[in-house]
């Protein structure tokens, strides 16, 4: 039996796709809904998430610290994107920004180091599909961590629209385990 709970926020942001061949290679903006699946096999037995898998407020926290802190009334922009040297105002922060985006995985460029204000950075093109899986990777470790390892993020939805959506949810190889074992990182691959 598995429990699955869900939380969603949303933000408003900007974004392009600076390869698109049409419209969307443009600047514009998206009023963005995120949702976070969340799973576990069994509830806590004590304390304050006693009869939960992860307490919905502590979901939203980590959602908002990862997410609304960083991207809401902001600009979500690829590494790469040209426009990154009209808005970044000095060339040594540009290259620090975009080394830091590759090294670990996004960089928020401080306000006074910008055009833009709220100026978010990440090494891949931010379509609904690869944010999906940039916020994924970023909560993943904060459920595990907040739910005393109990849950696991199952899903990242973006909606771009209330239409548009886009999911990511990591392949799970259940090769090696054995009956009874749960699908946690200790389990994988042993």
């Amino acid at each position: 039996m598995v429990y699955t709970i869900s939380r969603e926020i949303g933000i408003d942001a900007g974004h392009r796709v600076p390869t698109h061949g049409s419209k969307c290679k443009n600047l514009h903006g998206h009023r963005y809904t995120i949702q976070a699946i969340c799973e576990s096999e069994g509830l806590h037995e004590e304390g304050e998430q006693k009869d939960m898998t992860l307490d919905f407020g502590f979901l939203k926290q980590e959602m908002m610290d990862v997410i609304d802190y960083y991207c809401d009334h902001g600009l979500i922009l690829y590494m790469h994107d040209v426009l990154l040297q009209t808005f970044i105002l000095e060339e040594i922060d540009l290259g620090m920004a975009i080394h830091t985006a590759m090294d670990k995985g996004w960089h928020a460029v401080p306000f006074d180091r910008n055009l833009v204000g709220k100026l978010y950075i990440i090494p891949v093109i931010p379509t609904a599909e690869a944010l999906a899986k940039h916020w994924f990777e970023r909560l993943e470790k904060r459920v595990a961590k907040r739910s005393n390892n109990l849950a696991w993020l199952a899903k990242i939805v973006v909606y771009e629209t209330p239409n548009c959506w886009a999911m990511y949810e990591k392949t799970i190889s259940f090769q090696g385990l054995e009956m009874g074992d749960t699908p946690h990182e200790e389990n994988i691959g042993r």
